[in-house]
């Protein structure tokens, strides 16, 4: 079976539908049937989803896509200073 991998406003919609479901009666093991999703993938969703609004969860991933780069740079930074303390050392 093929993975699907969703946007975080696909999650949200989802999570909001499940919520419909249950509302009407449905119980979550069957919401989640309906929506095709496990259980274990809508407890981990809601987890991280739970009380967002479809702009937050862009704004959430937009700051994770940044904070990774500026991650990466601070290592590429520490490693060159770490190779120039270390020929700094050395006598030549």
């Amino acid at each position: 079976m093929a993975r699907v991998k969703y946007t975080p406003e696909q999650i949200i919609i989802k999570l909001r539908e499940v919520e419909v479901l249950c509302g009407k009666g449905s119980s979550i093991a069957e919401a989640v049937r309906q929506i095709g999703v496990t259980e274990q993938t809508y407890f981990r969703w809601r987890k991280e989803y739970g009380n967002m609004d479809t702009q937050q969860a862009k704004r959430l991933k937009e700051l994770e896509k940044e904070n990774d780069r500026l991650k990466k740079l601070v290592a590429e930074l520490s490693l060159d200073n770490a190779i120039l303390k270390d020929v700094n050392s050395k006598n030549w």
